[in-house]
């Protein structure tokens, strides 16, 4: 099961094959290749067995890593059809470049969220599906620079499992999978705790040993080139079967990751790799541990056996301060309870290091802890300054990128108001009105259909907003009135999402806005200093605000789970028992965001079709887009009035954006001089 030996490939994007070695081959060159030696070892590093190298050598290695991807190949904003410098593998490999020059000795790894969240993966996943021998662009660009080994991260799998096993050149033992190996990234990709249903056997090889020479130093200061053997074994989130329930049920089932790594670790150390990394498409949660944590890091640190650990998923930067206090985490120089440990970042916007300091002590490597250390090189170091684009990536996928961008021009219509996430979280539903509108009228005509003992149910629907600033001061949806193509309703739904709705009742529906709810801190009133609004723990994808017939008020004062007041239906409070059909995603539906009563078992219609994709026939069909087209806002924080400033931070410069939307309490207080800002909100209007 062990790898063939990756080789860096830092020019050339065709990998070279080695040559076979064969006994006979051996013989016939042997006394040439002995003379050969005689005469070069003056000039050359003698290379030694690995049992040949004396107690106290040393060596340095970095461990490389980038993760969530997300195909954004280049530095484009296909939603601004403009360049965008903050983000973009081909950056990213700038970097890659640069560490390789400062670490001779290097591996090179990813975590995985690779393929998918680009208008680019799109097109080449749905609108015009790459062939069985076309391979991906993120995945050329990846290849031109050379990989040693990836995992698949949960995004890997939203675009269903004949799609993944055909683009990572996987054949696969499930429904749909392709039993031919087509083509794909030329390094392994290493997967240890999704099996297939029909034979309970790993859908991808569970891990792999990777070997290069690297160059070592004898305790008298002699070099020498030695091989290192590295394992690698991967994991991806164990709540993928929720979260895609529709491309997973039935035909794969999951394990928790210390449960695959037990499993499987003997294995892996059978083969006697020096070191062994976990490439880990999760981050740390020291929370209980269950089989299906979505975060379980810190606790995979904890099984006997791993060396390395690299993190993925959480869309932030390990070591860093977001990890500060973290039990038996060295937030500075990172490491998880005594393992180095890297997280990269996200959308090619870092690259993680890892500085390992090997001591060959009892005939192996052992890493020297004191001397190694973790750290996250981010692409612009600041604002203006972003190191530069490698020149080879932007070629390779040239074609395929001309391709997205002509796709996502094609017009659909038109609006005449700015539908915009920039204070989405405050209340402007125009970025969310439209999606509602949408799932809701497609929930409409066809639950008939499918079923029609639910026809006389009231239909709403729920809707986040994806982008609210996570990414930086351009990370918000922003359509402003005139021409609409698709690639604005590709901006207000971001995910390729499917429509889903499920069957609640009042006291169901109440709890879902409570949990929705805890978006925002609790606000204490007598307080006089500042308070900040939006609760930064919270993401803002699971701030759903629901549309369709419904009001209600969010009572900020309140402890969670006690804020929504006044939920009336048509007018009128809504009951405990009364029913409802709600409109929202697959993800959500399937317990994505561990909403109360939302765990795929109310589920009444499951459609084929995505939500962007629907979201775009409702926009053509309508042409002109106005305010009345649209649903109301359904809610509003109950007036209070506090005795200091409440705030949040958005986009800077985007006032009058909140007052043309009607939210008059909004003032910007502070410009911090990177596109970013804080305002001040008068919860008392």
């Amino acid at each position: 099961m062990t790898a063939r030996p990756a080789t860096p490939r830092p020019i050339t994007p065709h990998p070279i094959a080695p040559r076979l070695i064969t006994p006979r081959l051996i013989t016939r060159h042997l006394a040439p290749l002995a003379l050969a030696a005689a005469l070069l070892a003056g000039c050359a590093s003698p290379t030694h067995k690995p049992g040949g190298l004396p107690d106290g050598s040393r060596a340095n290695v970095a461990i490389l890593e980038t993760t969530d991807i997300h195909s954004n190949v280049l530095s484009y904003d296909y939603f601004k059809l403009k360049d965008d410098p903050s983000v973009g593998y081909e950056r990213t490999a700038t970097l890659i470049r640069r560490a390789r020059m400062e670490f001779p000795n290097n591996f090179l790894f990813d975590s995985g969220d690779t393929i998918q969240g680009t208008v680019l993966a799109d097109y080449q996943a749905q609108v015009k599906p790459v062939a069985c021998d076309e391979e991906l662009a993120i995945y050329q660009a990846m290849d031109l620079i050379g990989y040693d080994g990836g995992t698949a991260g949960n995004h890997e799998f939203n675009y269903g499992l004949p799609f993944l096993s055909q683009v990572t050149g996987t054949p696969m033992n499930v429904d749909g999978g392709h039993r031919d190996r087509c083509a794909g990234p030329h390094f392994p990709l290493v997967l240890s705790n999704v099996y297939s249903a029909r034979d309970g056997q790993p859908i991808f090889k569970p891990w792999a040993v990777v070997e290069k020479s690297i160059e070592a130093y004898t305790p008298d200061g002699s070099k020498l080139s030695v091989p290192l053997k590295i394992g690698i074994i991967g994991f991806t989130p164990p709540p993928i079967l929720e979260w895609d329930k529709q491309n997973l049920a039935g035909k794969v089932t999951v394990s928790g990751v210390v449960e695959a790594a037990k499993k499987y670790l003997p294995q892996l150390q059978a083969q006697h790799p020096d070191l062994v990394v976990a490439v880990l498409h999760g981050g740390l949660n020291t929370a209980d541990y269950t089989a299906d944590m979505e975060n379980g890091g810190w606790y995979l640190a904890g099984v006997p056996g791993i060396d390395v650990l690299l993190l993925g998923h959480s869309h932030t930067q390990f070591p860093g301060p977001r990890y500060a206090g973290m039990k038996d985490v060295d937030a500075e120089r990172g490491f998880v309870r005594g393992v180095p440990a890297v997280m990269g970042g996200f959308f090619g916007k870092d690259l993680g290091v890892v500085k390992l300091a090997l001591d060959r002590q009892q005939g192996r490597w052992v890493i020297d802890k004191e001397h190694t250390h973790s750290e996250v090189r981010p692409i612009c170091p600041g604002k203006h300054d972003c190191v530069p684009a490698d020149a080879a990536i932007a070629p390779v996928v040239a074609k395929a990128h001309q391709a997205a961008v002509a796709y996502v021009n094609t017009p659909i219509g038109e609006s005449t108001l700015r539908m915009s996430s920039y204070f989405a979280d405050e209340g402007n539903m125009t970025a969310l009105a439209p999606v509602n509108a949408a799932l809701r009228d497609y929930v409409m005509a066809e639950l008939p259909k499918l079923r029609p003992d639910l026809a006389g149910l009231p239909v709403l629907s729920a809707a986040a907003a994806f982008r609210t600033g996570f990414g930086g001061p351009d990370d918000y949806t922003d359509v402003p009135p005139g021409p609409l193509t698709l690639r604005n309703a590709a901006d207000l739904y971001y995910y390729p999402n499917t429509l889903t709705a499920v069957k609640v009742d009042g006291a169901g529906l109440k709890a879902w806005l409570e949990q929705s709810a805890r978006r925002f801190n609790r606000i204490d009133p007598a307080l006089a200093g500042e308070q900040p609004l939006i609760n930064s723990r919270y993401v803002g994808y699971n701030f759903d605000q629901i549309q369709g017939g419904i009001a209600y008020a969010i009572d900020v004062s309140k402890p969670a789970g006690e804020r929504i007041a006044s939920l009336t239906y048509q007018g009128k409070p809504v009951t405990p028992q009364q029913q409802f059909v709600v409109a929202t995603n697959n993800y959500r539906a399937s317990g994505g965001g561990h909403f109360p009563g939302l765990d795929g078992g109310n589920i009444v219609l499951a459609a084929p079709d995505g939500a962007r994709e629907i979201l775009a026939r409702w926009l053509q069909r309508h042409r002109r887009i106005a305010a009345t087209d649209l649903p109301p806002r359904s809610w509003h924080f109950v007036p209070l009035k506090t005795r200091g400033e409440v705030v949040f931070n958005g986009a800077s410069g985007k006032q009058a954006i909140a007052r043309d939307a009607g939210l008059h309490g909004i003032r910007q207080l502070k410009d911090h001089g990177d596109g970013t800002a804080t305002y001040a909100i008068d919860l008392s209007r």
